[in-house]
This record gives C-alpha cells, structure tokens and sequence, in this order.
C-alpha cells in the first residue's frame, strides 16, 4: 500500500503539473496565509495579504502593534475577521518578540509544540507553518486530504492520516510540499457531486 500513494503523487503530477506552492514573498506571509485561509477560499486569502502589503501590515512588528480596525477591514474578506484580526496579532507579537528566523529553526517536535501553544493554531496551520514557511518535511491533512484518504479507504483522525502519509513516503520537503498542492488542486476539480463518477484514483 505504501507504494499506491507514491503512484498516486506521480499520476497527479502528470495530469496537473508542478504547483509551485506555497505562494509566497516571505516565511511571514506563508505564516498570515495559513491562519487567515481557515474556513475561507484561498482566493480570500490572497485578496486579504494584497490589502495586508498595501498598508504595509505583512511584518510581524507592523502587524504586531497595527490599527485594529484597520487590519479588520484588510481581512474582512477572508470570514470571521474579528476572531481572525486577534489571533493574528497574537501570532505577529510572538514573531516579532522571538523573531521568525529562531522560531522557524527550532527542530520539528518543539517547533510543532510552540505553534499549537498559540490561539487559534491547530494542527493543520500548525503543520502548514512547518512544512512551507519552516521548510522541514511533515505532511499537511486538510480537508482535502482527508476525502480523498476516505475514497481509498484510508480512514483515522488527524494524526492517523499524518502518520500513515509520513510512514509511506520518503521524508523529503519538495515531495511533501507538491503532493499536499497536487491533492488540493485535484479535491477542488474532481470531490464534488457533480464529478465524483469521473474520480481517476480509485
């Protein structure tokens, strides 16, 4: 079975190509991206940084110590911006206080244990921290991931799913980063009613 999801990343990557994600200028930016892309589009969530780097926001020391109310109406369009607007200043004062570059370089567990410490950090941010703005090989289960795992039989929670990705495939960064886009891009076409008969992984 280890096998099947190695044949799976390549015939995703024949049929939709190399994704070149996470977009981003900055570790930062990667930082806002996955706090701000819970339970929103990733569409919103780009509208949001260009409104966040109009306004100069996208440093941890500007945002840390910005306008409230003006940080909300950066965000408004990404859902839920009041909640979003105090957790991600929370986030910006803890980079802005240990520095980005120390805290990304912390090793896999203690960096892991410090993010999930912060409000409004889960598991999946977490993870997407780690693995596109840290650069350091743990698999992202999102939702995605998680339908698809359904469709091949794969079932547990978070940690499950993680361990079983981690355990059958090499620890490599690149691979984790496109397999996690390839997944993405494939759920977002193909895990709807309407093309669920059309499904080419099972």
């Amino acid at each position: 079975m280890p096998g099947h999801l190695l044949e799976l990343y390549h015939q995703l990557l024949d049929k939709f190509g190399p994704q070149h994600w996470w977009p981003a200028e900055t570790e930062f930016e990667v930082i806002v991206g996955a706090l701000l892309t819970q339970q929103t589009r990733w569409e919103s969530v780009e509208q949001a940084i260009e409104n966040l780097k109009a306004q100069s926001l996208l440093t941890p020391d500007a945002l840390a110590d910005a306008d409230k109310g003006t940080v909300e109406e950066c965000i408004r369009c990404t859902g839920f911006y009041r909640q979003k607007r105090e957790r991600l200043q929370l986030l910006s004062q803890y980079f802005s206080r240990n520095g980005v570059s120390k805290i990304l370089e912390r090793p896999v567990d203690e960096l892991r244990k410090e993010l999930l410490s912060q409000k409004g950090v889960g598991p999946e941010t977490a993870d997407s921290i780690i693995l596109y703005a840290a650069h350091k090989p743990v698999f992202v289960i999102d939702a995605y991931t998680k339908r698809i795992c359904e469709c091949l039989g794969i079932t547990g929670g978070y940690e499950t799913l993680q361990r079983y990705f981690e355990d059958s495939l090499p620890g490599d960064v690149s691979l984790y980063q496109e397999f996690h886009a390839l997944i993405v891009a494939y759920a977002k076409q193909y895990c709807t009613k309407k093309r669920c008969d059309e499904c080419i992984i099972v």
